[in-house]
């Protein structure tokens, strides 16, 4: 932590939790922007607060300087993220903290954006602006996994979400899953859907269930103010098998489909004049469409973060590469015996040294269900 005083600590983190509370009311909504919360405080208390809502928007340094006023003259800010310092679809917030007044800046984290990346901290130092950097970077870190997966690892977060039953089935032999899980359950994967940028899945998923994957909460029930935002829905459909009038396209939302490169046909033109965008993505007979090459491409094009909804083989393909960040298995109190589909298709191992192994987060009730949130013991693939 640069700038560390031990006397000032206690203080620090007090302020820079609420600014992380601000930050939190844009989980749904700042997409492709980190969600950043700001405090001002001047002889102890508040004096302007903001949150980024939405990209386009003012940042949270803006806002909170605008409820401020001329408050911010010798105050300290509180930032969850490094100012920016560069012009995007706003003007930069570093020195906009400087000319206003603001005599310390203390952010929970760098910028890991190259855009930025220290030059915000220095921006501010070179004005005379005290800075301290570092506090709660932990909680920070944790309020942005899919901006700072893209920025520093060139691909999104991957949340991989399973409904299965006590014995780790998804459906019965007949393919038949409408609904394992209970009514709260289901409610709870709609918060999911509205915290990712995309919801991806597989053909087959879509062909069976008439999939729509939207988010179908309002935004009241969301606790947002304005339009909900509506994640990507993406589907790999190497073979383009997908309907023009499939119920996909019967609500509003961006529709991508990754499918083999190939030349323009009929059905390409039907799915694109219904509003879909056609991806090509590297094949590989009986290995599917490039899951690495499927991420990287979405980080390319600002998404964060994704939900990755899908049938046991997709499902098992993202296990097997080493590609879910963090999983998420709402388990219905049910047996559906060993001719039943499992939740995750994936390669036989013959050692217990083979087999991936998790930590438990946390284990919660939903309803009359159980909500389990995992992640890998060991570093996901990069790539």
């Amino acid at each position: 932590m640069t700038g560390f005083n031990p006397a000032q600590t206690a203080i620090d983190q007090q302020w820079m939790d609420e600014a992380l509370v601000l930050a939190a009311r844009g989980l749904t909504t700042t997409q492709p922007n980190p969600r950043v919360g700001c405090v001002l405080v001047r002889d102890g208390s508040v004096v302007g607060r903001g949150f980024h809502a939405r990209a386009g928007q003012p940042h949270a340094e803006v806002l909170a300087l605008a409820e401020a006023g001329e408050r911010a003259r010798g105050a300290t800010a509180y930032v969850t993220l490094e100012p920016c310092a560069h012009h995007g679809r706003t003007p930069p917030c570093a020195p906009q903290l400087a000319t206003a007044g603001v005599v310390r800046v203390v952010s929970a984290m760098e910028d890991p954006d190259p855009r930025v990346a220290g030059r915000g901290h220095a921006l501010l130092r070179a004005a005379g602006v005290e800075v301290t950097t570092g506090v709660r970077a932990e909680a920070a870190r944790a309020l942005n996994p899919g901006f700072l997966s893209r920025v520093e690892r060139g691909r999104p977060w991957v949340t991989l979400k399973i409904a299965q039953s006590l014995d780790g089935r998804t459906a019965l032999a007949n393919g038949d899953s409408q609904w394992i899980t209970g009514e709260a359950a289901r409610r709870d994967v709609q918060f999911l859907r509205a915290r990712h940028a995309a919801v991806l899945t597989g053909i087959d998923t879509v062909l069976r269930d008439d999939a729509r994957l939207n988010v179908r909460l309002s935004a009241e029930e969301l606790g947002i103010e304005g339009a909900v935002r509506q994640p990507v829905r993406i589907v790999l459909d190497s073979g383009l098998r997908l309907s023009p009038f499939a119920p996909l396209f019967d609500v509003s939302g961006a529709v991508w489909l990754y499918t083999q490169a190939a030349e323009p046909s009929p059905r390409a033109a039907e799915l694109q004049a219904r509003g879909a965008e056609l991806l090509p993505a590297p094949y590989q007979p009986g290995r599917g469409l490039d899951l690495p090459h499927i991420l990287q491409d979405l980080a390319r094009r600002g998404i964060n973060e994704v939900l990755v909804e899908a049938g046991g083989k997709l499902s098992g393909a993202f296990l097997a590469a080493g590609l879910v960040d963090e999983l998420i298995l709402y388990q219905a109190p049910i047996l559906l015996g060993p001719d039943a589909q499992p939740a995750a298709a994936l390669p036989t191992c013959t050692a217990l040294a083979q087999v991936a192994r998790w930590h438990w987060l946390e284990s919660v009730p939903v309803g009359a269900d159980l909500r389990h949130t995992l992640r890998p013991l060991l570093p996901v693939q990069t790539t």
